[in-house]
């Protein structure tokens, strides 16, 4: 399990993926983790955040969650706010922006990374999230809950996600691991 920032390094430098935008994250990561305030967003440049990627029991949909800030959808996900846990953040902003109290974390290894640029809001400048993510299985009958950071949560059949997500790759490649079996 990766509850320190120690943790989280060693599983980084044995973190093997088939996708080489992921194998470019990997040394950024470990780099990131050398700085002390690297799971604050105090550290305007960049820095890390946790997401769930969140299917059903059957593994053909997704739960996505319409972002409010970004205008999009996206997997739960969020802030570290110095919480060098990431399984937990990620399973508490999974809960907390779906509803959702049947989360089961399906492997507990990293699942996906991916660095992505966030645009500037307000008094924040554009910087980058560092996110680590993690693969969870919840059950589709459950009741959903919009938080007020989305405008809505839905389960999206993995055929439909590309057009859902406007292409988004990262999305598309946790998809293709999931129907691939590539769980870390």
């Amino acid at each position: 399990m990766m509850g320190t920032k120690q943790e989280l390094k060693s599983t980084l430098e044995q973190y093997a993926s088939n996708y080489a935008e992921e194998q470019l994250f990997v040394p950024q990561f470990i780099q990131l983790l050398k700085e002390d305030n690297c799971f604050k967003r105090s550290r305007l440049e960049g820095h890390l955040t946790a997401s769930c990627w969140i299917v059903n029991t059957a593994k053909n949909k997704a739960l996505l969650v319409h972002h409010k800030k970004l205008n999009r959808w996206l997997q739960p996900g969020g802030h570290a706010d110095g919480d060098e846990n990431l399984v937990g953040v990620a399973h508490k902003e999974g809960e907390e922006e779906t509803g959702l109290t049947s989360l089961q974390l399906l492997t507990a290894t990293i699942f996906d990374l991916d660095i992505h640029e966030i645009p500037e809001k307000k008094e924040v400048p554009s910087h980058l999230h560092y996110d680590v993510r993690f693969l969870f299985e919840a059950e589709e009958n459950e009741t959903l809950v919009v938080s007020e950071e989305s405008n809505d949560v839905k389960w999206v059949a993995f055929d439909l996600l590309q057009a859902t997500t406007e292409s988004n790759n990262s999305i598309l490649r946790m998809v293709e691991k999931v129907k691939q079996n590539i769980y870390g």
